[in-house]
C-alpha cells in the first residue's frame, strides 16, 4: 500500500509531441469545425452599445442659503434646523435603488426610437417585441415556452386595465424586469462620489435614451425623497395660511360694517362692541402675518432641501459596439477545440503520454 501510495503520474511530452504530429488530419478538423462554431456564434450574436454617464451630487449640508434662513426663522423665534441631513439613502445605495423593481418597472413606458426611425414605441414594447435574439439561446427559450405550457397555474399578474403592478408582475413582465436590470449598471466611487450609469442595448439611440432617462429618474427620485418632509409642511403652512386669511378678511370685514353702521352712536356699550371687534380683527391679523412668514420659511426650505446634481458626463450616443470582434471570437473557439481535442488524443494515447513510477 505504501509503494502504491508513493507512485507518480507524469508526463512523457515527447511522446505527446509524436502523437499530436501523427494527429494533424483530426488537429485540423478540429480547428475548422471550432472556427466555423466560433464565426456562426460572432455573426448570431447581436450587437450591442453601451452609454455611460456620470453625475455628481451634492456633497456640502451647510451652505449661504441655509445660513440665511436659519438667520431669518431665528428672528421671527422659529428653530429651523437647516443643514442637519439624515437621509436613509445616501450615493452607495444607489445602485440598490436602480435594480429595485419599482425603479425598474417605472421604466417600462419611456418612449424610444431606433436609430434608423423605423420602429418608435415604449421600452417594454421594444424588449418585447424589437430586438433579436442570439440563435444559440432560442432552444433554451423555446424549452421555456415549453415548459410553461405545459403548468397548470394560471399566470395572471400585472395590474388592472393594462397598468403594471409592481407588487405583482407576471412572467413576461418579469423576465422583462430582469433583463432591464443587467443592462442597467450603476457604480458610485466612494472616494469622490461620483455616480456612473451604464446603459447596454441593442441600439446605440435607444441606449443613450434610456441612460438619460435612469439618470433622470434617480435624480427625481432623489428629489423627491429628499424634498418629501419639507414638502407636506409647505402644504400644512397653505392650509394655514388661507386659513388665516379668511378669518382676518372675515373678522375686518365684521369690524368695518359694525363701525360704518354705529358711527354716530356715543353710548359706550357700542364703543366696547367696536373695541372688541377691532382687537378681534388685530388679533386675527397678528396670527396671519405670523403664518406668512412661516409660509415663506417654508417655501425656502423646500428650496434648500432640494439636492442638486452636477453632471459631469452627459449621455451621448455611441459609435462602436462592445462586441468582441468575430476574429477574436474565431481565435478564442480555435483554441478551445485545439484544447478539446489535445484532451481526447492525450485519453486515447494515455497508455503512452502519463508515465507511471
Amino acid at each position: 500500500m505504501e509503494e502504491r501510495s508513493s507512485n507518480k503520474i507524469s508526463i512523457d511530452f515527447l511522446n505527446l509531441l509524436r502523437a499530436v504530429r501523427a494527429d494533424k488530419k483530426m488537429m485540423a478538423l478540429y480547428l475548422v469545425l471550432a472556427a466555423i462554431l466560433g464565426l456562426c456564434v460572432a455573426f448570431g450574436t447581436p450587437k450591442e452599445y453601451r452609454t455611460s454617464v456620470m453625475l455628481a451630487p451634492e456633497t456640502s449640508s451647510s451652505n449661504s442659503l441655509t445660513s440665511n434662513i436659519s438667520s431669518l426663522a431665528s428672528m421671527v423665534g422659529m428653530d429651523m434646523k437647516f443643514g442637519e441631513s439624515n437621509d436613509a439613502i445616501y450615493p452607495e445605495l444607489y445602485p440598490d435603488l436602480i435594480q429595485s423593481t419599482d425603479f425598474i418597472v417605472s421604466l417600462f413606458p419611456v418612449i424610444v426610437e431606433t436609430k434608423d426611425g423605423k420602429v418608435e414605441t415604449d421600452y417594454y414594447d421594444y424588449l418585447q417585441n424589437h430586438t433579436r435574439k442570439a440563435w444559440y439561446k432560442k432552444p433554451a427559450e423555446w424549452l421555456a415556452a415549453l415548459v410553461e405550457k405545459l403548468k397548470s397555474d394560471d399566470d395572471t399578474g400585472g395590474g388592472a386595465d393594462g397598468k403594471v403592478d409592481p407588487f405583482r408582475l407576471n412572467k413576461q413582465q418579469f423576465n422583462i424586469a430582469h433583463n432591464i436590470g443587467k443592462s442597467i449598471d450603476c457604480m458610485v466611487d466612494k472616494k469622490t462620489s461620483v455616480i456612473t450609469i451604464e446603459v447596454t442595448d441593442q441600439d446605440p439611440l435607444i441606449s443613450a435614451t434610456m441612460a438619460d432617462s435612469v439618470r433622470y429618474r434617480l435624480q427625481d427620485f432623489i428629489t423627491e425623497y429628499r424634498t418629501k418632509k419639507a414638502r407636506n409642511d409647505l402644504a400644512y403652512m397653505e392650509q394655514l395660511f388661507l386659513e388665516a386669511k379668511e378669518q382676518y378678511v372675515k373678522a375686518r370685514q365684521q369690524y368695518a360694517a359694525y363701525s360704518d353702521a354705529n358711527q354716530d352712536l356715543l353710548l359706550q356699550s357700542y364703543k366696547s362692541k367696536q373695541d372688541d371687534l377691532e382687537n378681534d380683527m388685530q388679533l386675527k391679523y397678528n396670527a396671519y402675518t405670523q403664518i406668512y412668514e412661516q409660509l415663506q420659511l417654508s417655501k425656502a426650505k423646500v428650496q434648500e432641501r432640494t439636492p442638486a446634481f452636477t453632471v459631469v458626463q452627459s449621455a451621448s450616443v455611441p459609435i462602436k459596439h462592445i462586441n468582441k470582434s468575430k476574429l477574436s471570437v474565431m481565435v478564442l473557439f480555435m483554441f478551445f477545440g485545439a484544447v478539446i481535442r489535445l484532451l481526447v488524443l492525450m485519453w486515447k494515447k494515455r497508455r503512452e503520454v502519463f508515465i507511471i513510477g
